[in-house]
């Protein structure tokens, strides 16, 4: 039997996770500079490959083709490539496959925003959430907290409250950074 080799820390993906609208584009963007690697945003890619907006998808494919699209666009890119910023849509990571393969090929960042603070965002996002379309702010609060479930299984969170994008870009390039020298030093 072949062992499966182990990616080198320093090489691995760094895919963020978290709710709709939290920021994950705009601070993946930033850290994939800083960085010096390629961002994908998960939703833009599958909006590329099927030349629709996510909201048409849901309405014309439905909600369970595009889960299937997004996972298996996850998965390859987790088994397949190295040195990415990859930033996941709000419910990829609810699905069991896509947590195990991003938790053992990955480090995954958990962005976390208390639900008072996004609901600040929420007149801003709602329109461009199929998810979020005809749900009462009651429905959406419900929908906020079930899915941290899924998101307590990270390698790190970042509490974004009250941040802007550039230093909380700053400070999960600064905890890699970290825990790349106490795991894998240079010269190893």
């Amino acid at each position: 039997m072949i062992e499966p080799v182990e990616i080198p820390i320093r090489e691995k993906n760094i895919v963020l996770i978290g709710f709709m609208g939290v920021g994950k584009t705009t601070i993946g963007q930033l850290v994939a500079k800083k960085l010096y690697r390629d961002f994908i945003d998960i939703d833009e890619q599958i909006e590329k490959m099927y030349k629709m907006p996510v909201t048409q998808i849901f309405k014309e494919l439905g909600e369970s083709k595009f889960r299937k699209m997004e996972r298996e666009m996850i998965i390859d890119l987790c088994k397949n490539t190295r040195l990415k910023i990859i930033s996941l849509g709000g419910g990829a990571y609810l699905q069991e496959e896509v947590r195990k393969i991003c938790l053992e090929k990955c480090i995954v960042f958990f962005l976390d925003l208390s639900w008072d603070s996004w609901r600040d965002r929420l007149p801003l996002i709602i329109d461009s959430r199929p998810v979020l379309q005809n749900k009462t702010v009651e429905e959406i609060e419900e929908l906020f907290f079930k899915r941290r479930d899924a998101y307590s299984l990270h390698n790190s969170k970042i509490s974004t409250n009250d941040l802007d994008p550039e230093t909380i870009a700053n400070d999960i390039v600064e905890s890699l950074k970290i825990s790349w020298d106490i795991y894998q030093p240079h010269g190893e």
